[in-house]
């Protein structure tokens, strides 16, 4: 199979392949396309194939009464009454086919129903999430963190054991998924302000990623450093003068440089 680009714009986007996406019948190849789904209409085509059209009405309530509708605000939105209707109704099927279904905005709702999931202890949660922390897919790996993130945030200390093993993953889609859920700040979500405040305790994930062989984990190790720099400036130079020391390979000092954009300005 020919792998799509993807059109440049929401314009551009091919009539027929605009059906497909909004039909779940193919994947997003960019983030223009990802953004141009129509996630109601989605849901609703989904819901019909599988014969759950009574979910509809309440998750679309839900969506309407969401002060912004924005992608990720609607993306939690159905996530979490997915969670709500299908374990209320017992529904494990169904949580079975948007887990693995074909269209990545599907797989992404499937992400909330693991983080709203209260009765998952933090080593269930991170260990049925890592399938989605390895999805070729770029929105389901960026959604997946945001899922689980504030149960990663409560149980901080739990959730860097666990990730600092998964640090040393040979996919480095598992790799980046370490450093992209505790990033100190992070994008489009609450900051985490134990590592805002001590930073340090991330060191058993990020030590291993120092000379990772991945520019998609380097930018996200040297952007976890750059949000430590903006509360403790500090310990983001002393972590960078030692490594620069202890490594000289271009992936370490490519992080360096990006850790320390914003002391450098």
């Amino acid at each position: 199979m020919i792998k799509r680009k993807g059109a440049r714009s929401a314009k551009e986007i091919p009539g027929e392949i605009l059906q497909q996406l909004n039909s779940g019948e193919i994947e997003t190849a960019n983030l223009v396309e990802w953004l141009a789904v129509d996630q109601k209409l989605l849901l609703e085509n989904l819901l019909v194939k599988h014969n759950r059209i009574d979910y509809l009405d309440p998750i679309l309530n839900k969506i309407n009464q969401l002060k912004k509708q924005t992608v990720n605000t609607i993306n939690e939105a159905i996530g979490t009454f997915f969670f709500e209707l299908t374990h209320e109704n017992e529904d494990f099927s169904f949580l079975e086919i948007i887990c693995n279904h074909k269209a990545d905005l599907v797989r992404c709702w499937a992400t909330y129903t693991i983080g709203k999931n209260q009765n998952l202890h933090i080593e269930q949660t991170l260990q049925q999430i890592q399938k989605f922390a390895a999805d070729k897919h770029f929105g389901v790996r960026e959604i997946c963190w945001m899922a689980v993130r504030p149960k990663i945030k409560d149980n901080l200390t739990k959730s860097i054991e666990i990730l600092s093993e998964w640090a040393a993953n040979e996919d480095k889609n598992i790799r980046r998924f370490t450093t992209e859920s505790t990033r100190p700040r992070g994008i489009w979500c609450e900051h985490i302000e134990d590592l805002k405040q001590n930073p340090e305790l991330a060191l058993p994930i990020l030590e291993t990623l120092k000379s990772d062989s991945s520019k998609y984990v380097q930018d996200s190790v040297g952007n976890w450093l750059n949000d430590a720099s903006k509360t403790q400036p500090g310990f983001v130079q002393e972590i960078c003068q030692r490594w620069s020391l202890e490594s000289d390979s271009k992936a370490t000092q490519y992080i360096i440089k990006k850790a320390l954009r914003t002391l450098n300005k």
